[in-house]
Protein backbone atom coordinates (compact mmCIF):
# COMPACT_ATOMS: atom_id res chain seq x y z
CA UNK A 1 0.00 0.00 0.00
CA UNK A 2 1.47 4.05 -0.71
CA UNK A 3 1.44 5.64 1.84
CA UNK A 4 -1.95 7.54 1.95
CA UNK A 5 -0.14 10.92 2.10
CA UNK A 6 1.47 10.14 -0.94
CA UNK A 7 -1.51 9.64 -2.63
CA UNK A 8 -4.19 12.41 -0.87
CA UNK A 9 -3.06 14.68 -3.65
CA UNK A 10 -4.12 12.49 -6.68
CA UNK A 11 -7.22 11.18 -5.29
CA UNK A 12 -8.16 14.86 -4.50
CA UNK A 13 -7.61 15.29 -8.57
CA UNK A 14 -10.93 14.02 -8.79
CA UNK A 15 -12.87 13.88 -5.41
CA UNK A 16 -12.47 17.90 -5.75
CA UNK A 17 -14.32 17.61 -8.94
CA UNK A 18 -17.37 15.89 -7.22
CA UNK A 19 -16.14 12.24 -7.55
CA UNK A 20 -16.86 9.90 -4.48
CA UNK A 21 -14.27 7.31 -3.40
CA UNK A 22 -15.29 3.61 -2.87
CA UNK A 23 -13.08 2.53 -0.03
CA UNK A 24 -14.36 -1.16 0.38
CA UNK A 25 -15.86 -4.17 -2.09
CA UNK A 26 -19.22 -3.60 -0.04
CA UNK A 27 -19.39 0.25 -1.02
CA UNK A 28 -18.43 -0.90 -4.60
CA UNK A 29 -21.37 -3.56 -4.98
CA UNK A 30 -24.12 -1.85 -2.90
CA UNK A 31 -24.02 0.64 -5.22
CA UNK A 32 -23.53 -1.22 -8.48
CA UNK A 33 -26.62 -3.97 -7.64
CA UNK A 34 -29.25 -1.75 -6.98
CA UNK A 35 -28.24 1.80 -8.67
CA UNK A 36 -30.46 2.18 -11.88
CA UNK A 37 -28.57 5.01 -14.00
CA UNK A 38 -25.73 5.70 -15.35
CA UNK A 39 -21.62 5.20 -13.06
CA UNK A 40 -18.16 6.03 -14.72
CA UNK A 41 -15.86 4.61 -11.91
CA UNK A 42 -12.08 5.44 -12.06
CA UNK A 43 -9.75 3.17 -11.20
CA UNK A 44 -7.03 6.08 -9.99
CA UNK A 45 -3.34 5.02 -9.71
CA UNK A 46 0.10 6.67 -8.97
CA UNK A 47 1.72 5.59 -12.67
CA UNK A 48 2.65 8.83 -14.88
CA UNK A 49 -0.30 8.07 -17.51
CA UNK A 50 -2.80 8.60 -14.84
CA UNK A 51 -1.28 11.77 -13.78
CA UNK A 52 -0.72 13.34 -16.87
CA UNK A 53 -3.55 11.91 -19.19
CA UNK A 54 -6.23 10.16 -16.78
CA UNK A 55 -7.26 11.94 -14.11
CA UNK A 56 -6.87 15.76 -16.30
CA UNK A 57 -8.61 13.77 -19.46
CA UNK A 58 -11.29 13.18 -16.96
CA UNK A 59 -11.17 16.76 -15.75
CA UNK A 60 -11.40 17.70 -19.23
CA UNK A 61 -14.49 15.36 -20.10
CA UNK A 62 -16.51 16.67 -17.18
CA UNK A 63 -15.56 20.72 -17.83
CA UNK A 64 -16.64 19.51 -21.69
CA UNK A 65 -19.31 17.53 -21.64
CA UNK A 66 -23.42 19.03 -21.18
CA UNK A 67 -24.45 15.21 -20.68
CA UNK A 68 -22.71 13.59 -17.48
CA UNK A 69 -22.98 9.69 -15.27
CA UNK A 70 -25.10 10.23 -12.55
CA UNK A 71 -22.68 9.28 -10.28
CA UNK A 72 -18.87 10.20 -10.39
CA UNK A 73 -16.57 7.13 -8.41
CA UNK A 74 -13.11 6.33 -7.29
CA UNK A 75 -11.23 3.68 -6.26
CA UNK A 76 -7.72 3.47 -5.86
CA UNK A 77 -4.98 1.01 -7.16
CA UNK A 78 -2.35 0.10 -4.79
CA UNK A 79 -4.75 1.23 -1.83
CA UNK A 80 -8.17 0.52 -1.98
CA UNK A 81 -7.64 -3.32 -2.48
CA UNK A 82 -10.94 -4.83 -1.69
CA UNK A 83 -13.08 -2.20 -3.46
CA UNK A 84 -10.50 -2.07 -6.76
CA UNK A 85 -10.96 -6.15 -6.85
CA UNK A 86 -15.01 -5.48 -6.69
CA UNK A 87 -14.56 -3.34 -9.78
CA UNK A 88 -12.72 -5.04 -11.36
CA UNK A 89 -15.04 -8.60 -10.69
CA UNK A 90 -17.78 -5.89 -12.59
CA UNK A 91 -15.46 -4.93 -15.52
CA UNK A 92 -15.01 -8.66 -16.66
CA UNK A 93 -14.05 -9.65 -18.96
CA UNK A 94 -11.36 -7.37 -19.61
CA UNK A 95 -8.18 -7.90 -17.51
CA UNK A 96 -7.08 -6.40 -14.25
CA UNK A 97 -5.63 -2.87 -15.52
CA UNK A 98 -4.87 0.72 -13.82
CA UNK A 99 -5.63 3.51 -14.86
CA UNK A 100 -8.65 2.35 -16.09
CA UNK A 101 -12.29 4.01 -16.78
CA UNK A 102 -15.40 2.09 -16.73
CA UNK A 103 -19.55 3.06 -17.52
CA UNK A 104 -22.37 1.52 -15.90
CA UNK A 105 -25.30 1.36 -17.14
CA UNK A 106 -28.02 0.45 -14.70
CA UNK A 107 -25.28 -1.66 -13.10
CA UNK A 108 -24.34 -2.89 -16.19
CA UNK A 109 -21.15 -2.88 -18.14
CA UNK A 110 -21.55 -0.48 -21.06
CA UNK A 111 -18.01 1.05 -21.77
CA UNK A 112 -14.47 0.08 -20.60
CA UNK A 113 -11.30 2.09 -21.43
CA UNK A 114 -8.04 0.01 -20.69
CA UNK A 115 -4.52 1.80 -19.15
CA UNK A 116 -3.44 0.81 -23.22
CA UNK A 117 -6.15 2.98 -24.17
CA UNK A 118 -4.55 5.89 -22.30
CA UNK A 119 -0.68 5.08 -22.18
CA UNK A 120 0.38 7.78 -25.56
CA UNK A 121 -2.62 9.37 -25.15
CA UNK A 122 -2.95 12.97 -24.15
CA UNK A 123 -5.27 14.38 -21.78
CA UNK A 124 -7.45 16.07 -24.29
CA UNK A 125 -7.76 12.95 -26.62
CA UNK A 126 -9.21 11.27 -23.55
CA UNK A 127 -11.45 13.70 -23.00
CA UNK A 128 -12.59 13.82 -25.60
CA UNK A 129 -13.48 10.27 -25.90
CA UNK A 130 -15.49 10.07 -23.07
CA UNK A 131 -17.36 13.27 -23.71
CA UNK A 132 -18.48 11.22 -27.09
CA UNK A 133 -19.27 8.24 -24.62
CA UNK A 134 -21.00 10.12 -21.91
CA UNK A 135 -23.52 11.49 -24.80
CA UNK A 136 -23.85 7.83 -25.94
CA UNK A 137 -24.67 6.37 -22.50
CA UNK A 138 -25.73 8.64 -20.18
CA UNK A 139 -29.01 10.64 -22.06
Amino acid sequence: MYPEELIAPMRSELTNVGFQEFRTAEEVENHLKDHKGTTFIVINSVCGCAAGAARPGVRFALDQSDVKPDVLATVFAGNDAAAVAKVRQHHLPYPPSSPAMALFKDGELVHFIERHHIEGRNAKMIGEHLVEVFEHFCK
